[in-house]
């Protein structure tokens, strides 16, 4: 395919015109000047589309956007994606920064990789720093270079936000599932890493900026009625898809156990319908074992959605 950039900076948003700035600004002061940042609102009622417009008039890049009503930031990805001119895409949130060589750095490690092993490779992954200067954990294991993110999870444990580039070629052919409202980052990722290698970049590249409003609130202490589906999607695959690295971190599958089967019971599946959804033996025993417990946190969590309402 051919590109008409290097990179495609893309930005999913939905109202916050008084953050989307930091996004701007960092890309204005980019040392490496062959992109493209493409913004898809989210279904933003405040003055997101009169701000980006003025930026675009004044830019010296090109600013693209587009607007589509509120169907959360995996669809808003997909779009992205689909539009995208850029070899390579990568994702930075509406109220994170990053420093003014990350793009050069990233073309720089790309182009460090052998040609003849460069389709070996989905992308890059990069360390995040807090507004603070302080280094999200955790660091990349010390002498691994190139890895998959399978391994970087299970293997070597390492947690914590980083910052993902992919070629775009490898992330259409991944897409993320067009289920309803919300999908984990982690489906497309992980399904890439059944076939692409990362190379490490082990300085942080990112600035994330903590506790902003809407930073993690489908993790933390929202109903879980509201990502159901995304996240019963999420644990199925990792029963379905990651399982041959349970001997890394056995508690991890069992934990997917539970939760998948959780999940699909706020759903409304019933157990035969979530065991036909699971096609991995180890997988299945492992959703078995843990399907009391599944059921019961289930029952739990509709109790307190009832109180609550």
């Amino acid at each position: 395919m051919s590109y008409k950039f290097t990179f495609t900076v893309f930005t999913p948003t939905y109202n916050r015109a008084y953050t989307l700035d930091r996004v701007y600004n960092s890309l204005k002061e980019q040392t490496f000047r062959d992109f493209e940042w493409v913004i898809v609102d989210d279904g933003s009622s405040d003055n997101t589309e009169t701000l980006v417009k003025d930026w675009a008039g004044e830019a010296d890049f090109p600013i693209r956007y587009f607007f589509q009503k509120n169907s959360g930031h995996h669809i808003a990805f997909n779009r992205g994606v689909s539009e995208a001119q850029g070899k390579f895409f990568i994702r930075i949130d509406s109220d994170d920064a990053f420093i003014p060589d990350a793009l050069e750095c990233f073309k720089n490690t790309w182009d460090e990789i052998p040609d003849n092993k460069k389709s070996e490779f989905g992308g890059l992954i990069a360390l995040c720093q807090d507004h603070h200067g302080n280094l999200v954990p955790s660091e990349f294991p010390k002498n691994v270079l190139d890895t998959t993110l399978l391994a970087l999870i299970y293997k070597y444990k390492v947690t914590g936000d980083k910052w993902h580039l992919f070629r775009t070629d490898v992330l259409r052919e991944f897409p993320y599932p067009p289920i309803e409202k919300y999908a984990t980052q982690s489906v497309i990722r992980e399904a890439i890493a059944q076939k692409y290698k990362v190379r490490l970049i082990s300085k942080p590249l990112r600035i994330y900026y903590l506790f902003e409003d809407g930073r993690n609130d489908h993790l933390t202490g929202s109903s879980p009625f509201k990502h159901t589906l995304g996240f019963a999607v999420h644990h199925q695959f990792v029963l379905n898809s990651n399982i041959n690295w349970f001997r890394y971190a056995p508690l991890d599958f069992f934990r997917s156990g539970v939760h998948y089967s959780r999940f699909s019971f706020l759903l409304g599946r019933s157990i035969a319908q979530q065991q036909r959804e699971l096609n991995n033996p180890l997988g299945k025993f492992l959703w078995a074992t843990m399907l009391p417990l599944g059921f019961l946190v289930s029952l739990k969590d509709k109790l307190i959605y009832k109180k609550k309402n």
